[in-house]
């Protein structure tokens, strides 16, 4: 029985980069003599182990063979005689192919190494074309690590989006990969590299619609990637794409990407009141309270100040805007709408009180 580290770990190492989670590799074991070794077993498709001590997964070594379409349809195979080059040769990209043994030995069969000095992203085999979720993980590493992907690999992401392949995947998995792509530190890429494969017409129309014109693709990157650089939660960050959509469009994308609520929520709002916000220096008062109302700013002031960055990033007068809005909010928020409330009259009449009061606060704004 020999054990390697594999994936992930290996080419975080080799790059320098801190390594959250160890991934092992098991050549030469059965399932029996990894849980008398005290392993506990999880996997549920195949053999995987977690370490009694450290937790850390180990897999059987294993190969995949797909019998059916879609990222599903796989019928897996681990036994003590699958060698580490054939687990590693079903994997997506050369860079997570590489493994290291016992004594810290480079295991690299498909020159994973050299890919990851020269900044290029390679499938490993044919294989690639069979899982559709790889489309998404090419797009979500060149977003992470900014490297190009290889002609061949560019042009077998296309011929699976052509073919159908790109049709089966399932609206939470794409989400799942679309989310951390858009936390890395380039979200742009993503984008870009899934429109140019064609995916993006697929699983987001709306937005594969942003990249038809230069000058729209080119202001959505940017806002993209301003968000990144501002450390923006993911909220932000898909609601500073979502703003340059149609209120409908949002909804309709959410929807089929059974997006979380708050996500939802606040992508909804920047497509509904971008334009008011980029347009802050020249709106009214009246205008202002009337942007704070709908944007329920009263009772969420944090999802307010979020809006007003999503709204605005990318912009080069961003700061201002949102000073100036922030500021409107501030003087708004001090009328007292408690004390309003206890005065007699009808709940309309109270209603326009309160307003009538912050609208006044407002005007004081310079």
């Amino acid at each position: 029985m020999k054990v390697y580290a594999v994936g992930g770990a290996v080419r975080d190492e080799l790059l320098g980069l801190p390594v959250k989670d160890r991934d092992y590799v098991v050549v030469g074991a059965t399932p029996e003599q990894m849980i008398e070794s005290g392993y506990r077993p999880v996997g549920k498709d195949f053999p995987v182990f977690l370490h009694p001590e450290t937790h850390e997964e180990y897999a059987l070594a294993r190969t995949e063979r797909k019998t059916r379409p879609g990222y599903h349809g796989f019928q897996f195979h681990a036994a003590p005689d699958v060698t580490l080059e054939q687990d590693l040769e079903r994997r997506d990209l050369t860079i997570n192919a590489m493994a290291r043994d016992e004594e810290g030995q480079l295991i690299d069969p498909f020159n994973g190494a050299d890919d990851l000095s020269e900044g290029v992203l390679r499938h490993v085999s044919p294989a690639f074309a069979e899982d559709p979720v790889r489309i998404l993980r090419v797009a979500r590493f060149a977003a992470r690590f900014g490297f190009e992907i290889a002609p061949a690999t560019a042009q077998l992401m296309r011929e699976m989006v052509r073919t159908g392949e790109a049709d089966a995947l399932v609206p939470e998995r794409v989400w799942q990969e679309l989310s951390r792509g858009l936390m890395e530190e380039r979200p742009s890429r993503l984008f870009e590299v899934l429109d140019e494969s064609g995916a993006l017409a697929r699983i987001a129309p709306e937005l594969a619609a942003l990249f038809e014109d230069k000058a729209t693709a080119q202001e959505v990157m940017d806002a993209l990637d301003q968000t990144a650089s501002a450390g923006e939660p993911l909220e932000v960050r898909f609601a500073a794409l979502a703003r340059f959509l149609d209120p409908y469009a949002v909804e309709a994308l959410a929807n089929r990407l059974k997006l979380p609520a708050s996500v939802r929520d606040l992508a909804v709002l920047a497509a509904r009141h971008a334009n008011s916000i980029a347009d802050a220096e020249a709106l009214q008062a009246e205008a202002i309270l009337e942007l704070l109302t709908a944007a329920d700013a009263w009772r969420r002031p944090d999802r307010f100040s979020e809006l007003l960055r999503a709204a605005l990033a990318g912009e080069p007068d961003r700061a201002r805007a949102i000073h100036r809005l922030e500021g409107a909010r501030e003087l708004g928020a001090s009328v007292d709408a408690g004390a309003i409330a206890q005065t007699s009259g009808k709940p309309d009449e109270i209603r326009d009180r309160i307003a009538a009061a912050r609208l006044k606060a407002i005007r004081a704004l310079k």
